[in-house]
């Protein structure tokens, strides 16, 4: 039973995301709010609302391993296996993007996350630090957006037909599915943790982390089978520097994170190589061909082995 309620609470984060993101994104471009600006903060944020509602419960819970566990599994799971699935399947024509400068940013989050750990526990004034360090990333963001005209299309999940009476019920399940949906899976990944005699850090890298990058995985298989996932390594870069300073420093507000030994000693390591891996996609332009795709893949599944070993 709690395995079914576990995967109940997955599910219903992830709707509830989804449900967000629409409600958010066509109510502020109603509102006039400039494209560029949607697109940088409500949708950023609404994608990772997930990852941020399972990290603030496990701190209240008292489970901070949970918490940094999901912030780290998800990122290496968006590298190894958001991009290496489909890129097995059909291929990633990253060549054709220029993402050196979020790229570069998502590096110096990385680093901030591993400092922020080895100073820990991670405080609210880590949180402060690094919720500041994503304040200026968005502010040249849109800086360097207020250059490019983008129109109504340009925002994923908008919608010019959707009425106002839907978006309106988009927000109301939004707002409460993601914290029932939260509490649901943060208290039965717990009680499987205890039954399967791991620890709460393995469940929130491997269940969790799974669970909250499947949404991005589902959407990035689509795009490559139909030839559409050029943008694919761009939204995993963005996704995954919200998710270290965002998702972290947001929680850290709510209570102090012991850092795990294992994850101190391995996984932030890990999480280290899959964003340096990305190195040659980014800087020489090299598409993430099917052969990449494989070897990213068995990389990730050869790291859950190890995990759960």
């Amino acid at each position: 039973m709690a395995y079914l309620l576990a995967i109940l609470g997955l599910i219903i984060l992830i709707v509830a995301g989804d449900f967000l993101v629409r409600g958010a994104v066509n109510l502020s471009l109603r509102l006039g709010i400039p494209a560029f600006i949607v697109s940088l903060t409500i949708v950023a944020f609404g994608t990772s609302a997930p990852e941020l509602l399972i990290s603030v419960s496990a701190v209240l819970s008292d489970q901070p391993g949970l918490a940094l566990g999901n912030v780290v599994g998800s990122n290496i799971a968006n590298v190894l296996l958001v991009l290496g699935v489909p890129a097995m399947i059909a291929g990633l024509h990253t060549s054709e993007i220029d993402t050196k400068k979020n790229f570069a940013l998502m590096l110096v989050a990385t680093g901030l996350f591993i400092a922020s750990c080895f100073l820990g526990p991670i405080s609210w004034m880590h949180g402060i630090f690094l919720l500041a360090t994503l304040a200026y990333i968005l502010w040249v963001a849109v800086k360097d957006a207020q250059s490019h005209k983008q129109d109504f299309n340009d925002v994923e999940s908008s919608n010019p037909d959707l009425s106002g009476k839907l978006i309106a019920l988009f927000l109301v399940l939004g707002f409460i599915g993601l914290p029932l949906g939260a509490e649901i899976l943060v208290r039965y990944a717990s009680i499987i943790a205890r039954d399967l005699g791991v620890s709460e850090t393995i469940i929130g890298l491997t269940l969790v982390a799974f669970g909250t990058s499947a949404p991005e995985l589902a959407t990035t298989i689509t795009a490559a089978i139909r030839r559409q996932a050029d943008v694919a390594l761009g939204n995993v870069i963005g996704s995954n520097m919200f998710n270290l300073l965002a998702v972290t420093g947001i929680a850290s507000l709510f209570g102090s994170m012991t850092v795990p030994l294992g994850l101190m000693e391995f996984d932030i390591w890990v999480l280290a190589a899959s964003s340096i891996v990305l190195i040659p996609f980014v800087y020489f332009r090299q598409d993430i061909n099917r052969i990449w795709g494989v070897a990213l893949t068995l990389i990730y599944v050869s790291y859950l082995v190890f995990l759960l070993n």
